[in-house]
């Protein structure tokens, strides 16, 4: 894991729409609760009871998920960074059907 993500929903955003802030919300709530649910796990291997869940299955999942967050934090840099030199967003004026 290689940063700790506090997004938080914009009070602005249109929740129709999985929008970048959206995105990193669930994703932060994500991590949370998988860093939680580790820590429970290790202190049940602590305690020699049965943890239930394979520690590192879930050590995967937060990589993944840590992952995903860097990804999409990039992406969002880089569609502000496009639309800031270019003034638009990608995509806004393609009417092609795909």
């Amino acid at each position: 894991m290689t940063g700790d993500y506090a997004a938080e929903r914009p009070g602005d955003d249109d929740y129709d729409l999985l929008t970048y802030g959206e995105a990193a919300a669930r994703l932060t709530e994500e991590i949370r609760k998988e860093r939680r649910r580790l820590a429970e796990l290790e202190e049940r291997a602590r305690r020699g009871t049965q943890a239930g869940e394979d520690i590192a299955t879930v050590l995967r999942r937060i990589n993944d998920l840590t992952r995903a967050a860097e990804r999409q934090a990039r992406q969002q840099r880089e569609a502000r960074d496009f639309a800031r030199f270019f003034g638009t967003t990608p995509g806004a004026d393609d009417h092609r059907a795909g």
